[in-house]
């Protein structure tokens, strides 16, 4: 009569191999060497994207292709409040709307959030606004 495989005593073997994960629906395993590590995603930052949005709903509305901001938000689908939100980012001393221009989003990662700009932007003089970037820029 023979033992039960669980009776028996296994059998201790070690495995050297490497190992990576690939990212599926499933998780898999792969022997082997990682692939290269990819490249950093990198893309212009969301209040960039905005501010550069609000200059052009200016220059739009400048050249007289549209009468108001209230045409803008009607064409664009916005709330007229909204439209003012991105034309407020225009108070902006130029040195920080430049700054501001230059920010990037690394792996989806935000700097800042727009909020936050807008309130440097309501703060007042161009020097009280630029005391307020260096604290906010200080965060990120």
């Amino acid at each position: 009569m023979s033992a039960s495989p669980e009776s028996q005593p296994a059998e201790a073997g070690l495995v050297s191999a490497h190992f990576h994960r690939v990212h599926r629906a499933k998780v898999r395993f792969r022997e082997g060497a990682p692939p290269s590590p990819r490249e950093v995603a990198r893309r212009p930052a969301h209040v960039a994207r905005m501010l550069a949005l609000a200059h052009h709903v200016e220059s739009v509305i400048e050249r007289g292709l549209v009468a108001s901001a209230a045409d803008v938000a009607g064409q664009l689908g916005f709330t007229r409040a909204r439209v003012t939100h991105l034309l407020d980012l225009r108070l902006l001393a130029p040195d920080i709307q430049e700054e501001v221009l230059f920010l990037e989003a690394v792996e989806g990662e935000e700097p800042l959030s727009e909020r936050v700009l807008r309130a440097v932007a309501h703060a007042g003089t161009w020097e009280v606004q630029r005391e307020r970037w260096r604290d906010v820029k200080a965060s990120f």
